[in-house]
Parts: structure tokens; sequence; C-alpha cells
């Protein structure tokens, strides 16, 4: 493996509106008060830029950024292709985008993302994808009361009444049901960041973040 493609995390290179990390777990921390501060640890990765988007080509301005590369025989001559230049030789297992309203100057692909985009103190928005619970009755997803338990109601864990009269005579969009309930994309504002530890490559943010161990999160400044 190549320099390039290493995973070793960037603690130099350029610094953008964000970056992206990945979810390792919840921890606690004291601040310099002995107040107790949960915490997630977020790993970062060596991301590397590997195309950059302006105005006059893609119709907006975005840097987009690989990381972790693939093994050959799952990659494609595509993306073999495409990836190349960033340094990796046989694509990429992650390949996202940050938007920008304008690009930095010396960019160019092949530059390492620095983990000190964030610093100690920043406030971000987070969106990763939540745990999938699978498709589950509507009092666990949307937390239903249900009918009484005793008394021969024959009423406990159903939904309800769903339909209305001859008009509209249909179910309204948007009604609640049982169905597939997690494993979507959930945005969290006003994170704030509590350290950013470059040696590591970890970073810590205050409260939970959605998803599981290995999730990927994107961090955004606010």
């Amino acid at each position: 493996m190549s320099e390039q493609t290493s995973n070793t995390p960037a603690a130099e290179g350029i610094k953008l509106n964000g970056l992206y990390a990945f979810k390792e777990g919840m921890a606690t921390i004291y601040n310099e008060k002995g107040e107790a501060i949960p915490v997630t640890v977020l790993r970062f990765e060596n991301w590397k830029v590997s195309q950059i988007k302006t105005n006059e080509v893609d119709g907006y301005t975005a840097v987009q950024v690989a990381a972790v590369s693939k093994k050959a025989k799952n990659a494609s001559s595509a993306e073999v292709g495409h990836l190349k230049e960033a340094g990796f030789e046989s694509g990429a297992k992650y390949v996202k985008e940050l938007r920008l309203e304008q690009l930095p100057t010396d960019l160019k692909v092949g530059d390492s993302l620095s983990i000190d985009s964030l610093v100690k103190g920043d406030v971000v928005k987070i969106t990763s994808k939540s745990k999938g619970h699978g498709f589950q009755g509507s009092v666990r997803r949307w937390n239903f009361a249900g009918g009484p338990a005793t008394h021969g109601s024959k009423f406990h864990r159903r939904p309800g009444s769903s339909g209305n009269r001859t008009w509209p005579g249909r179910v309204m969009p948007g009604k609640k049901f049982p169905g597939h309930w997690g494993d979507e994309n959930i945005t969290v504002r006003n994170v704030v960041v509590i350290d950013v530890n470059a040696a590591d490559g970890v970073l810590l943010v205050k409260g939970p973040v959605p998803g599981s161990k290995n999730t990927l999160v994107k961090l955004v400044k606010e």
C-alpha cells in the first residue's frame, strides 16, 4: 500500500468546513470544573481529495474526498481510473463530498484532509445513519399508547382506525403505520466538538451520535 492510501490520519493538510469520521462508541470525560460530559468518540481516517467540483463544470462547488483502499478484485475500472490520481490504485471504499461556498486557492487532487478542519469548541451539525430495527409495529415505532390490557378489550397493540369516510375515501399521506424502523439518515444540529486529538486521529463530540460502531459520520460547521 502506498503512503497516500495508508490509514494514518492526516495531522497536516487542507482545512475545509467539515470532515468525515467513523463512530467508535461513547465515553465520559471531565472538564476543568470536574463536571462529567458524555461524549461520542469518532475515528478519523486519512481522507484524500479525489475530485474538485466547480460551478462552471458541475453547477456547484464542492470537494470530493475518498478514504480506505478497496481490494483490487472489488474495484471497477471506472473507479480505479477516477481515483488513481488521488493515490488509490484499486479504488476506495468511501467516496464522499463536502460542499463549499468558495474553494481553497491551493487545493489539488491528492491533498490530504486535515483533522484540524475542526477544533475544540466548534459547533457542528452531524449526519449519520441510525441503527436499523427491522419491521416494527406502530406502538414501538411511533410510541402509540395501544388499548386496554384487560377486560376482554381485544385491542392491545393495534394501530387503530386509519381511513376516512366516503370523502376523501383514502388514507392520507404521512399516516403513521407499522413498517421499517430506523436505518435512515439523521441530522443533529448544534453539536459541540469537545476535543480533537490529531496524534491519535480522534475527535470527541458532546452527546450521542446516531448509528452503531463504524458508522460513517459527516460533521459540518454550523
